[in-house]
């Protein structure tokens, strides 16, 4: 019983959200979130190549990572998240097979974004 209601609330909040996942580890995307500072709301953009995709329902989420100054930057998003404006790819994997891609935490030379 518990987890029918379960299913039908996550079911319903994920057809009502209109990003569509369309991307896969490897690919470079764009993120446009809300940020809220104050009484102020604007947008910021976070550009990052995906190390990692978890699908898990409304849980689902995926890290970006890239560098600035100098230094690694990692994000996690949940895919359904509220503060997410759109999602945009900037470039296509076509070279990478594997689903997750912690090795680049380590090589710096690896990251072409």
């Amino acid at each position: 019983m518990k987890n029918s209601i379960i299913n039908y609330v996550e079911k319903k909040n994920i057809n009502n959200n209109n990003i569509k996942i369309n991307f896969i580890t490897g690919d470079v995307l764009e993120v446009k979130i809300w940020i809220i500072e104050l009484n102020k709301k604007r947008l910021q953009i976070f550009k990052g190549i995906v190390i990692s995709i978890k699908n898990k329902g409304i849980n689902s989420s995926f890290i970006l990572r890239k560098i600035s100054y100098g230094e690694g930057v990692e994000k996690l998003f949940k895919i359904y998240s509220p503060i997410i404006y759109s999602i945009k790819i900037i470039k296509k994997n076509k070279k990478i097979k594997k689903s997750k891609l912690y090795y680049l935490r380590f090589n710096k030379n690896k990251i072409n974004v």
